[in-house]
C-alpha cells in the first residue's frame, strides 16, 4: 500500500511540474512574410501596445538602443543578397535594432540575431548594415507596435515600423532583374544535366532503358566536370540495352573517378560490375 502510495505521489508530482499555466502574452509574437519581387522575406517580432503610456521619449527613449518590439529581439531573414538604403546586404537572419530619435531613427542590421532584448555587449563587427531614416508623425495612434511591408516595386519595398503616431521606414532592394534573368535563361536553355540526369535514373528503375540512355548521354555531354556518379548510372543503363562494351567502358570512367574522389563505395560497386561483366 505504501509503494502505490508514493508511486501516486510521484505521478502528480511529475505532473505538476510538465503542467504549465497558459495566459494571453501582453506582447503578443507576431510572424509577418513578404515576397518582395522573387525574394522572401520573413519578419519576426513582439508586439507591445501603448495602454496610455507616452512611447517615443519615454518608454522608449530618444536615441538608445531598442530592440525594436518586445520580449527576445526582432528578426529579419532574406532569402537573397539584397540592399538597404543602397547598402550591401548579404541573405541570411540578422536582428533589427534601432535608435528612435525626435526626427531621425537609425536601423540597424545586427548578424548576431540571438539575443534577449539588446546585446549585453555591443560589437560594431556584427554591424551587418546601418542605415537613418525619417520619423514621420501620423494624425492617428497605432495602438500596438506594428511592423508591415509598403510600396512595392518589382525589385523593392519599405519595411514600416509604425507605433503611437509615428512611423519610420526603410527601403529594401531586391535582385529580381537578375533572379528573372537568370530563370529566364535556364528555362530557354532547356533542361540541365540534373533534369537529365535525374530523368535517366527515373526511366532505368523503370526498365525504360532506351529511353534513360538518351537522357544519361545528354546529362554527360552538358557537365562541365565529369562525375562518378553519373558514369556508374551510365554503366548501368548501358548494360540494360545490353551494350556490355558501352558498360564496361562506363564503368571503368567511373572507377578511376572514383578513386580520384576517394570514394570507396563507388570504386567497389564498379569493381564488382566490370567482374560481373567479365571486363578485362
Amino acid at each position: 500500500m505504501k509503494k502505490i502510495v508514493l508511486f501516486l505521489s510521484v505521478a502528480l508530482l511529475s505532473l505538476n511540474i510538465e503542467a504549465q499555466v497558459k495566459v494571453p502574452q501582453p506582447s503578443p509574437f507576431a510572424k509577418a512574410e513578404q515576397v518582395i519581387g522573387l525574394t522572401d522575406v520573413a519578419i519576426e517580432y513582439s508586439r507591445p501596445s501603448m495602454k496610455g503610456r507616452t512611447i517615443f521619449g519615454n518608454l522608449v527613449p530618444y536615441d538608445k538602443l531598442w530592440r525594436t518590439g518586445a520580449n527576445k529581439n526582432t528578426q529579419i531573414t532574406f532569402g537573397d543578397d539584397v540592399k538597404v538604403d543602397g547598402k550591401e546586404l548579404k541573405k541570411g537572419t540578422y536582428a533589427i535594432f534601432t535608435k528612435p530619435g525626435k526626427e531621425n531613427w537609425e536601423v540597424i542590421f545586427y548578424s548576431d540575431a540571438e539575443n534577449w532584448g539588446t546585446p549585453q555587449k555591443w560589437d560594431d563587427a556584427k554591424v551587418a548594415a546601418k542605415t537613418t531614416v525619417k520619423a514621420t508623425e501620423i494624425p492617428f495612434n497605432v495602438e500596438t507596435f506594428t511592423i508591415m511591408f509598403s510600396d512595392f516595386t518589382m525589385d523593392s519595398a519599405k519595411i514600416n515600423f509604425v507605433w503611437s503616431n509615428i512611423e519610420a521606414a526603410v527601403k529594401i532592394e531586391v535582385p529580381s532583374k537578375d533572379k528573372a534573368l537568370a530563370s529566364i535563361k535556364q528555362v530557354m536553355s532547356g533542361p540541365s544535366p540534373n533534369d537529365h540526369y535525374q530523368a535517366a535514373v527515373f526511366y532505368k528503375d523503370l526498365k525504360e532503358f532506351d529511353k534513360a540512355k538518351k537522357h544519361i548521354d545528354k546529362a554527360i555531354a552538358g557537365r562541365e566536370k565529369p562525375a562518378f556518379w553519373y558514369h556508374r548510372q551510365q554503366s548501368l543503363i548501358y548494360a540494360g540495352t545490353g551494350d556490355k562494351p558501352g558498360a564496361i567502358k562506363a564503368a571503368k570512367t567511373s572507377l578511376k573517378l572514383a578513386e580520384e574522389a576517394g570514394n570507396a563505395d563507388y570504386v567497389k560497386l564498379n569493381k564488382d560490375s566490370l567482374a560481373e561483366w567479365g571486363a578485362k
